[in-house]
């Protein structure tokens, strides 16, 4: 049985893709940030399992998992949590950099570094769902791109890493995504959403999917994702 550890599961992308992986009858672990959210995924996805940790404070995740039953195997590590919050950079304030940083960058990294017994055991593949500001950085996207732009940096350097340990490692980019996290943006934006001008979460996590479920003998490093209307 493959097991997947999920973050991000709540809505979205993450949701997408833990539905499916979920429907085909995959083991899942995911990570929620509190108990009563980690209720609400064991009632949505039967059978799987669940760890309580903040990544908006990643200092403490190590701590908080120390006090729960951590999977002994994992086969892939799915980070797709993320939070955006835009603004000019004259404006932003430090604290609007650390919240980014921390669930964006910080977190992925310190999961990561939990985890690599296990998936170095399974010999396994951390999926990193980054960005289209991960490549490209534009006006008032700043804080974000920034960590976007670092979880590519966090992903290339495992990739060199853990290759002889025969630990995959895949960074999606997606374009903008009928999201509530797209909803958020376009209303700092000003603008008025219509979902259908934009990727579908399913999409995505079709492209994540696709990822995993590659043959041992090939691997696919980055994986660009655009809307097709």
């Amino acid at each position: 049985m493959t097991t997947h550890l999920i973050t991000g599961a709540g809505s979205g992308i993450g949701a997408a893709v833990a539905r499916r992986l979920h429907e085909r009858g995959d083991d899942l672990v995911l990570v929620a940030r509190d108990a009563g959210r980690a209720k609400e995924f064991e009632a949505r996805y039967p059978g799987a399992g669940t760890l309580v940790a903040d990544l908006a404070d990643p200092d403490r995740i190590s701590w908080a998992l120390g006090h729960q039953s951590m999977p002994e195997t994992v086969d892939s590590l799915l980070h797709i949590a993320g939070i955006v919050d835009l603004g000019p950079v004259a404006e932003l304030r430090p604290k609007t950099w650390h919240q980014q940083l921390n669930v964006n960058l910080i977190a992925p990294a310190e999961l990561t570094r939990l985890f690599l017994p296990q998936l170095r055991a399974a010999q396994g593949h951390v999926v990193f769902v980054n960005s289209g500001a991960g490549l490209n950085a534009h006006a008032d996207w700043g804080a974000y791109a920034a960590s976007k732009h670092g979880l590519k940096a966090l992903a290339d350097s495992l990739r060199h890493e853990e290759h002889a340990n025969g630990v995959r490692v895949t960074s999606v980019y997606p374009g903008r995504t009928a999201s509530p996290m797209q909803v958020k943006v376009h209303s700092q934006e000003g603008k008025e959403y219509d979902a259908s001008r934009w990727i579908d979460p399913e999409s995505v996590a079709t492209a994540v999917i696709t990822a995993i479920d590659l043959p041992r003998d090939a691997e696919i490093n980055d994986l660009t994702v655009r809307p097709g209307r």
